[in-house]
């Protein structure tokens, strides 16, 4: 499943949430692609978020913003791919 991670650098919230992503792949042996963006690269991405991050997209659809927990984010991913296999 791809999920995609706005965030920044020295964001403390982005680093709580990616570790609470990386936590629920251990503990729950999910299978993601992690694609990390950092919105200050993109001027579109940085108007569109402002100081809006972290916001995790599952399968293309917002998921989470702000905060995520490793749990919330496991079950996630699973109704994404239960999605994912219907479509």
């Amino acid at each position: 499943m791809i999920v995609t991670f706005y965030t920044r650098a020295h964001c403390l919230l982005c680093d709580k949430a990616k570790a609470a992503m990386e936590l629920a792949v251990r503990r729950h042996g999910i299978e993601i692609e992690l694609r990390e963006v950092d919105i200050d690269g993109d001027p579109e991405l940085r108007a569109r978020f402002t100081n809006d991050v972290p916001v995790i997209y599952i399968g293309g659809r917002e998921a989470f913003r702000h905060r995520v927990n490793a749990e919330a984010f496991a079950a996630a991913v699973r109704e994404a791919n239960g999605r994912a296999a219907v479509e």
